[in-house]
């Protein structure tokens, strides 16, 4: 990975977007677009969407969703202390004990999420997770008027974790999933657009929103793009790590490569287009099986309109939905090059009719 990637990685992950609230993200990732696609826009929604040769088909849809879960402000009480509620699939058993930025108008405020000291705990207290409602943000206000002078009810949290480098050369932060696919169809449209002779097909990348909350933003932007083929990019669950069952999950590696999905929500002849691909150009990948719709925005784009040939392609990830989320860069890098290397090849709709 090269330093200015590996820079705008950085950026992507170090600033907040729970669903509802990308713009900070969207705002980075439109930037460096602009410096390769023919287009860079946004829509109603706040999906970023960045083009190269618009006026070619058949269209290829590239979506990776930039949000990631959160919290937000619900009520602050009397004493200053403030209550939230999740944005998003938030692990309660994580929470207390964090320290967090409150994402405010005037910019982040720090706080940390309370708890009753374990010294005063029943035992059946220590062994029970605590509901949101149990849980609470505090500043440091002396009263509810002093923290109302920094928060407002909606605005939004995130746990303070930012990116962070292994000694292994292993990636940990919070929310790669799935600015991690953000990042991988933007640098995919980069490299396309280095390769524009050899691209046949008009190709939008798009940093979609809100999937954390119902696909929402891969729901508009499919059916605005009106794609032929999308492919979708997110993360996946590695399964080489304690406590993991492969029966469920498959064999999955931390640099073992790409996951490519297989099953009803994928087109099957886009399908083996990638796995030969992945052969032809020597791309290590795995395969994961994928009885039905995946719950990424691959569903949403195969049965919009008249329906799109559709694949996924995630990247695999430990500790899913924490602020320590980790990912190889290896995958990262293959995933980027198995998806040019595809999309190079396709030269028509009707390839993928079944």
């Amino acid at each position: 990975m090269r330093k200015d990637q590996k820079e705008f990685l950085k950026a992507l992950i170090e600033n907040p977007s729970p669903s509802g609230y990308e713009t900070p993200v969207a705002e980075v990732w439109r930037k460096r677009m602009k410096k390769y696609a023919d287009s860079v826009y946004s829509d109603l929604h706040g999906n970023s969407i960045a083009v190269i040769k618009h006026d070619k088909r058949p269209r290829i849809m590239l979506a990776g969703h930039c949000d990631e879960i959160g919290l937000m402000v619900n009520w602050i009480d009397e004493n200053g202390y403030i209550f939230f509620r999740p944005v998003g699939g938030v692990d309660r058993h994580q929470l207390p004990g964090s320290r967090v930025k409150i994402w405010t108008k005037k910019g982040p405020i720090l706080g940390v999420i309370g708890r009753k000291a374990i010294h005063f705990q029943e035992e059946e207290e220590r062994n029970k997770v605590s509901k949101f409602e149990q849980m609470w943000i505090d500043i440091g206000a002396k009263d509810k008027k002093e923290a109302e002078k920094f928060v407002e009810i909606g605005d939004v949290i995130t746990v303070d974790a930012g990116f962070l480098e292994l000694s292994t050369g292993m990636f940990v932060g919070r929310g790669f999933d799935d600015r991690a696919g953000a990042y991988v169809v933007g640098e995919a449209l980069i490299a396309l657009s280095k390769e524009k002779s050899k691209v046949k097909a008009g190709v939008y990348a798009v940093a979609t929103v809100q999937e954390e909350i119902g696909l929402r933003g891969a729901t508009t932007s499919t059916y605005h793009i009106n794609p032929d083929i999308g492919i979708a990019v997110d993360l996946t669950f590695a399964s080489d790590h304690p406590d993991v069952n492969k029966r469920l999950l498959g064999d999955v590696k931390m640099g073992g490569g790409p996951v490519v999905s297989r099953g009803a929500n994928i087109n099957p002849k886009l399908f083996e287009l990638i796995v030969d691909t992945a052969k032809k150009k020597k791309i290590p990948i795995q395969i994961s099986a994928s009885p039905r719709g995946t719950g990424t925005d691959a569903n949403i784009m195969q049965l919009t309109r008249g329906g799109v040939a559709t694949a996924l392609i995630s990247i695999p990830n430990r500790y899913m939905h924490s602020s320590i989320e980790m990912v190889h860069p290896d995958d990262l890098d293959n995933t980027v090059k198995l998806i040019v290397e595809v999309v190079k090849r396709i030269r028509s709709r009707e390839e993928f009719i079944i």
